[in-house]
């Protein structure tokens, strides 16, 4: 019966928060759980019950993993990790305690990793002159680096598309971006394409594509 009450108690608090919208009333809610409204405010009003103990034991621990984790986890997170330790509580009252503890996680801005550098024009070529159509499979490439955030850091992913046919002949992964990535994309693509003499291959002007291992 106390989680009931419990649910009622951490779920009223949530939609009454500024801007959560209309509220659902106590009765309501003690209507559709199947209580009496009498039940839940007597519940509500033992600040020693077990449930009070309890709450105040969940307040040490929420605030002792918040403070663990740099205060970047959420209610969702928090909630998640005091489940994988065996404690059981809803998402809504972890909410609710993080709001009475006036935990607010801290959400830092994305980070992105630089791959190329826009240095001045070299004596480079530009052979495509903005125009990305082909004749023919293998005429014409492009090619670029990204980068995947994993759980074990940064994947660098460098692919040649063909112009003629928009599709991807050649692709590397590694844990870096140096030129040694790029040369394996070229020759996954040269092994997937019959290149025809003259063959380009286009890119931005970034160190690695300008080493001499590339050329």
């Amino acid at each position: 019966m106390s989680e009931k009450y419990e649910f009622i108690d951490a779920g009223y608090a949530e939609e009454s928060a500024p801007g959560a919208g209309h509220a659902p009333t106590i009765t309501c809610m003690c209507k559709w759980l199947g209580v009496s409204k009498s039940g839940f405010y007597d519940w509500r009003s033992r600040p020693e019950s077990a449930t009070a103990r309890r709450r105040e034991l969940l307040k040490i621990k929420i605030k002792a993993l918040f403070e663990a984790n740099d205060s970047a986890y959420g209610y969702r997170r928090l909630h998640a990790a005091l489940a994988r330790g065996g404690e059981q509580a809803s998402p809504e009252l972890v909410r609710q305690l993080m709001r009475e503890l006036g935990l607010v996680a801290c959400q830092p801005a994305p980070w992105r990793p630089s791959t190329t550098v826009q240095g001045a024009a070299g004596p480079i070529p530009d052979l495509v002159n903005r125009d990305f159509s082909a004749a023919a499979p293998g005429e014409k490439m492009v090619g670029d680096i990204t980068y995947i955030d994993t759980w074990e850091g940064w994947l660098y992913l460098a692919t040649v598309i063909d112009c003629a046919t928009r599709k991807v002949i050649g692709w590397a992964m590694d844990d870096n971006y140096k030129t040694p990535l790029i040369t394996a994309a070229i020759e996954m693509a040269a092994r997937n394409a019959d290149l025809p003499e003259g063959a380009i291959f286009h890119s931005d002007r970034g160190s690695n594509y300008q080493c001499r291992l590339f050329k």
